[in-house]
């Protein structure tokens, strides 16, 4: 189908600014990308608490931000943990702030936020090994927060879907925690684009994740002498899918990543991991957080939360 005419008015808005993201220094494409999306989404809903902590990270302290649900029965709560996209360099929990507390509320789950290193200022692996930490933490944790360790999930928009599909392999190698369920919002699992998929193409179309953003994002976020091969910046190139946690994967029908997700789940699907998968016709990288503007960004969120409610009762 033709771009939504929802999809279409944010582009125009993003297009329309003065300076794109990938020409303003870093600090502040982050604030302008804030601020353009927190006007967009939704209005915070009430929680019962949100705290922010720091943990100890290889790298130096993790900041979280943790959401306890309003209106829950006693008992342990199953546990969330969601990483913000934004290419690695830009995005904030703020901005996703509206998604982890409506997943908290109608989830009846605590929502962890961790706050991962952002380059250019920390090149990778630094935000891979703060989102690692993080899920360990939260796992070995969950008791103390009032969680369930044995109902715990993970999830993430864009770069932080690389991130959970990256834990959820390496939880199967350590094999000290489970996970319920990965979410995958348009996941980036090719980080080179070695695969040549069909939806590529797009990155030579005006849909905001253009291959100049790309560009802009592997220039900030990779040292000179990064291992290409290294499975974190590529975790569909992986050998073997087998045994990994069931998943989630949503796409949007104009983003470049759009196969980059399907392609994940086939793999997966391949190996015997139950994958539920949907492309989100009209839609383009990002939709996820418009929640005020762009309607797709409410079904997709309600699929989320039926999906965690599922993973959690089972």
């Amino acid at each position: 189908m033709p771009l939504h005419p929802q999809a279409q008015d944010l582009l125009d808005t993003l297009t329309s600014t003065p300076t794109p993201l990938n020409q303003l220094p870093p600090t502040e494409a982050r604030a302008a990308y804030r601020r353009f999306i927190e006007s967009r989404n939704y209005d915070p809903d009430p929680v019962a608490r949100v705290e922010d902590r720091e943990i100890d990270g290889p790298h130096g302290p993790i900041p979280l931000r943790i959401f306890w649900p309003a209106n829950t029965p006693g008992g342990p709560l199953p546990v969330f943990v969601f990483y913000f996209g934004g290419g690695f360099v830009i995005g904030s929990i703020e901005s996703r702030e509206p998604q982890c507390r409506k997943i908290a509320n109608e989830t009846g789950c605590i929502v962890v936020a961790p706050y991962y290193r952002q380059a250019p200022e920390h090149k990778f692996p630094a935000a891979h090994d703060d989102a690692w930490a993080a899920a360990q933490w939260v796992a070995a944790n969950a008791t103390a927060l009032g969680g369930d360790p044995v109902r715990l999930a993970v999830g993430g928009d864009s770069a932080g879907a690389n991130m959970t599909a990256v834990i959820a392999q390496q939880a199967r190698k350590v094999s000290t925690f489970n996970i319920a369920l990965q979410v995958l919002v348009y996941p980036s699992t090719d980080f080179f684009f070695t695969l040549d998929l069909p939806s590529y193409a797009l990155l030579d179309e005006p849909y905001f994740l253009t291959r100049q953003q790309i560009d802009w994002y592997h220039e900030q976020f990779l040292p000179d002498d990064v291992d290409r091969g290294d499975l974190r910046l590529g975790p569909a190139l992986a050998k073997d899918f087998s045994r990994l946690p069931p998943a989630l994967i949503i796409t949007a029908e104009f983003d470049p990543l759009r196969d980059d997700g399907k392609h994940y789940g086939d793999l997966l699907s391949a190996a015997g991991v139950p994958v539920e998968y949907t492309c989100y016709d009209g839609m383009i990288h990002g939709f996820f957080h418009y929640g005020k503007t762009i309607d797709a960004a409410t079904t997709s969120l309600a699929q989320v939360i039926d999906a965690l409610r599922r993973a959690f009762t089972d």
